[in-house]
């Protein structure tokens, strides 16, 4: 290796930055790229484009996350020479790696996982290689003071080996957050963080750098557990722990993108069709279940019931759970010769913040509904009371219309119907529909004005 490499950098956010900052305190000279508005390490040349970020670069450090590992590399592919080392630093699935490898060339491409905390240790944390070029970014990173594993094999072996520890991690993780959030609830944070050091090598300072960081890096690592859990399927051993630390982050990453209020705020205009088709028609209740009455529009959070057939005992004592913004979706097994609800127990809801009503089964009252402004949307209208016998189950996963609703998704309703959004999908399901919506509007203009279809 030469004593002196000009070191290109695609990617200048945290991790990016702290492997520029070590690569220059080796005397080398380091270009970086990033579209962002994100601030240039020191010492590090900005460059405007990747072509000129390539110009006699020895090597390429590419940390852009695993959904833009492809395009970035695309983006630089045609610049690199026979001898331009590729090294893909990104969190991705092991396909993605391979991908990546096409792209660039598998003769100068190295997988690199890096498994530890960069922002603890910086270009010195711990990295396993693989790739036809282990050897060559091996000598970089040695360089750099981190302790290598180099696995040779293939591209994605590496991100096998640091996918296998994040199976761990994220789910050691997602477990702090769950428990000090708890503990800071009843007002015991110190001793439950007491209490998790005791048993972690890493101390006090340990335990609060894996909350802080979930908390930060929540979408990222939620990504990162779905992909671990995924190899782990693919490799015949069951990932509920996985999938659980998925939905964790996700849940976690939701609620840093956009506050639940505005987030529902944000929902109020956008039908619920757009919605369907952004997530490909999942989540779509059956048309059997309709709006009592015309012009009915709801968004709320689901407040969740199961009752047995025509009885709404466990309903109406749900009522005074209810919370600003809950949206009641009730599973009443598609029964339709007992209403669960009319205008009394609508009421209630309205007053104590409920925003509609989506039932498996039967409703009444409609034209009060209608007048009180309560949007409703049930099988049928039947004038015939309920039972209030038991038994219930309340706030708990419920199926209405074929779709499962869990405590807390995202309810929208219109004169189309009613679709059940996962609640750690919503913001990210928010922008996709918002697009279509936008789309849509702009087909539509073009069709009127005669410019196609």
């Amino acid at each position: 290796m030469d004593a002196r490499m000009h070191i290109a950098v695609i990617g200048l956010g945290e991790a990016g930055t702290l492997y520029a900052q070590g690569l220059t305190r080796l005397g080398w000279t380091v270009t970086g790229y990033d579209p962002a508005d994100i601030p240039t390490p020191e010492s590090v040349i900005r460059a405007n484009s990747p072509d000129d970020l390539m110009a006699e670069a020895d090597a390429v450090l590419c940390l852009v996350g695993g959904r833009a590992a492809v395009p970035a590399a695309s983006s630089v592919a045609h610049l690199l020479d026979e001898t331009t080392l590729f090294i893909d630093m990104n969190s991705a699935a092991p396909e993605v790696k391979q991908n990546v490898a096409e792209v660039v060339g598998a003769d100068n491409y190295a997988d690199v996982g890096v498994v530890g905390s960069v922002p603890e240790h910086g270009a010195a944390t711990p990295v396993v290689i693989s790739g036809a070029a282990s050897t060559r970014a091996a000598e970089i990173f040695t360089a750099l003071g981190a302790p290598v594993e180099d696995v040779h094999g293939l591209p994605g072996d590496a991100a096998k080996r640091k996918l296998l520890r994040s199976s761990f991690m994220k789910g050691l993780g997602a477990l702090i957050v769950e428990a000090l959030d708890a503990g800071d609830a009843m007002g015991a944070r110190d001793w439950a963080l007491g209490q998790l050091s005791a048993e972690h090598a890493g101390g006090i300072e340990s335990v609060e750098r894996l909350y802080s960081g979930t908390v930060k890096h929540a979408d990222r690592r939620g990504h990162e557990a779905e992909e671990s859990a995924a190899m782990l399927e693919g490799l015949g051993v069951p990932a509920t722990m996985s999938h659980a630390a998925a939905r964790s982050h996700q849940l976690l990453a939701a609620e840093l993108i956009k506050p639940k209020a505005e987030l529902r705020e944000a929902y109020a205009d956008v039908p619920v069709a757009n919605i369907g088709d952004a997530r490909q028609r999942m989540g779509m209740v059956d048309g059997g279940i309709r709006s009592l009455w015309t012009g009915a529009k709801a968004v709320g959070w689901a407040k969740t019931v199961c009752v047995p057939a025509g009885d709404n005992k466990f309903l109406h004592a749900t009522l005074d759970t209810i919370e600003p913004g809950d949206f009641i979706v009730v599973n009443g097994q598609g029964h339709t010769d007992r209403a669960l609800l009319g205008e009394l127990m609508a009421e209630r809801a309205r007053k104590r913040g409920a925003v509609g009503i989506v039932a498996d089964g039967a409703l009444r009252d409609i034209r009060d509904l209608e007048e009180m402004g309560f949007p409703a949307w049930a099988r049928a209208v039947n004038p015939s009371g309920p039972y209030k016998n038991g038994p219930g189950q309340v706030d708990v996963p419920v199926a209405v219309g074929r779709v499962v609703a869990e405590p807390g998704d995202l309810v929208v309703a219109d004169d189309d119907g009613v679709i059940i959004v996962p609640a750690a999908e919503a913001a990210a399901t928010l922008e996709l529909a918002i697009s279509v919506r936008e789309d849509e509007a702009n087909r539509r203009k073009a069709i009127i004005g005669g410019d196609g279809a």
